[in-house]
């Protein structure tokens, strides 16, 4: 990598991870203002078993103190953080050569991230020719107030998942997500869902109908002082009877009763839910782009 002098390079470890979360939200703080990422965040995506740390990441150090890093995380998907104290250095770009390099090495079609709109990766990757896909957000629901949820058709009722309805949960959120990206394989899910680190039983909750079907599932856990829904997903059939509003205002609820102080998610165009999420009370707190670059 072409980098200034006094600056090495190496592959990341799992002793990383408390690390680059700390690099992550430094820079998140700078650019929107908040963060939402955590040291379990990135140990579950690290831990994912299609996943090769060694391979797929590189850590920039001063001093032996981590500054910046990359991480091919998906084949055509990349996450990158530069402390805002080393930005104008060069460190973002030969990020970028680097990471493009190696997805090309492994035959992706194309490089996608998701950065602050207007911010300074915004500005960088779009000097690169990096073309916007979509618009994300962070949405939060103001502390105090609550979700009116649609009541649950008749002999439906919400509660935990149990382990043995995992695959079950797997094949509905992936069914529903897959609509816009690649489904994640039930080994990957699992990583990042039921074997995240500190996953309570209360994190992933279902809806189940009256012959005890599941037709729907949600993911919530603490991320900080906040409650983060990750996932809600209806079954294709089950649609328009309320059953996503009725989980995400149980999600919350349970947030709460776990001391979450707020409560947010994440959405973006693919899934025309913005409007949706505003209507029952949600505000934006942050808007994000993702670029991607044919390679």
């Amino acid at each position: 990598m072409n980098l200034p002098a006094g600056l090495t390079t190496r592959p990341l470890a799992l002793a990383d991870a408390q690390a680059v979360a700390d690099v992550t939200s430094t820079e998140q703080l700078a650019d929107v203002g908040e963060t939402d990422t955590t040291v379990e965040d990135v140990l579950a995506e690290w831990q994912r078993p299609s996943y090769d740390i060694l391979t797929s990441t590189v850590g920039v150090l001063e001093g032996g103190r981590l500054v910046a890093y990359g991480d091919l995380a998906f084949p055509e998907a990349a996450y990158t953080a530069v402390l805002p104290s080393h930005r104008g250095r060069g460190i973002g770009t030969a990020l970028a050569d680097w990471l493009e390099a190696l997805a090309r090495s492994r035959g992706a079609a194309l490089l996608s991230t998701q950065v602050p709109a207007a911010g300074p990766a915004h500005r960088l990757l779009a000097a690169r020719g990096y073309a916007e896909r979509w618009t994300a957000w962070d949405l939060e629901l103001p502390e105090g107030a609550v979700i009116d949820a649609r009541p649950l058709p008749a002999g439906c009722t919400v509660r935990d998942a149990r382990p043995a309805e995992h695959p079950i949960v797997h094949r509905v959120v992936e069914d529903a997500f897959g609509e816009w990206r690649t489904p994640l394989g039930v080994e990957d899910f699992a990583a990042l869902v039921w074997e995240r680190p500190g996953h309570e039983p209360w994190n992933l909750r279902v809806v189940e109908g009256p012959d005890g079907e599941l037709l729907g599932a949600a993911h919530v856990f603490l991320s900080g002082d906040a409650g983060y829904v990750a996932r809600v997903a209806t079954r294709h059939d089950q649609r328009g009877r309320g059953l996503g509003s009725a989980m995400l205002a149980d999600a919350f609820a349970r947030a709460r009763e776990h001391a979450a102080q707020r409560c947010y998610l994440s959405t973006d165009t693919r899934t025309g839910a913005l409007s949706l999420y505003e209507r029952v009370g949600m505000v934006v707190t942050s808007t994000w782009v993702n670029l991607a670059t044919d390679l």
